[in-house]
């Protein structure tokens, strides 16, 4: 009877954060991929913790194709208002965040390895914080048009959704409770994040 009693409670339970959680997903990380201000990796991480102890079957796969389509769909919609910014005489609002996001330096790197391996280095400039802006304002100045941009945006959306889930699966595993896997995760994800950062500091202070 008790098992009875848990099996009906947890599955509305899992029906209702379904039911929340895979449009939220969605939607804040196609919002986070054309406004860089929401930790995308961290909400995927987070989700796959949650994800990783329900017990509906697909739950992971869910994650994963929601937060990949998410992924490309915001980046799609980014480049394409990238474009029209870069036809216009006047640029728009949506080209001037994405240079503004963009150092000079780091427009520099990525326009160079851009000409050098191509559709390689957009996969790349996804799993590198900070590495996706630069990299998608070198495929506009170098005018690439928006089908070769998707084509190698897709396997990247795809990477970085399957990184970031194996960081949750990873917190999800170690700990019996899912609110302390997500914390785990998501400690994970801001140390991934801030080590790039962190690590050119440290050279241009040991170089200066």
């Amino acid at each position: 009877m008790e098992l009875a009693v848990t099996v009906t409670s947890t599955v509305p339970i899992e029906s209702t954060q379904q039911a929340i959680g895979y449009p939220s997903l969605f939607l804040l990380v196609l919002f986070g991929a054309l406004v860089p201000v929401i930790p995308t990796g961290a909400l995927v991480s987070s989700a796959a913790v949650v994800a990783f102890h329900q017990t509906a079957p697909f739950a992971l796969a869910l994650v994963f194709v929601t937060a990949a389509l998410a992924a490309f769909l915001g980046d799609a919609a980014l480049y394409w208002l990238g474009r029209r910014g870069m036809r216009s005489k006047n640029g728009s609002r949506w080209l001037e965040a994405i240079r503004s996001r963009a150092p000079e330096e780091r427009l520099t790197q990525a326009q160079e390895k851009l000409a050098e391996h191509g559709v390689a280095v957009l996969v790349l400039s996804r799993l590198v914080p900070a590495g996706r802006i630069p990299v998608m304002l070198a495929c506009l100045i170098a005018e690439w048009p928006m089908r070769r941009f998707a084509r190698g945006n897709l396997p990247a959306c795809l990477a970085w959704a399957a990184t970031y889930q194996v960081i949750g699966i990873l917190g999800g595993s170690l700990f019996s409770e899912p609110w302390e896997g997500v914390v785990a995760a998501v400690a994970l994800t801001v140390l991934v994040s801030a080590a790039p950062a962190l690590w050119r500091r440290i050279r241009r202070t040991t170089t200066a």
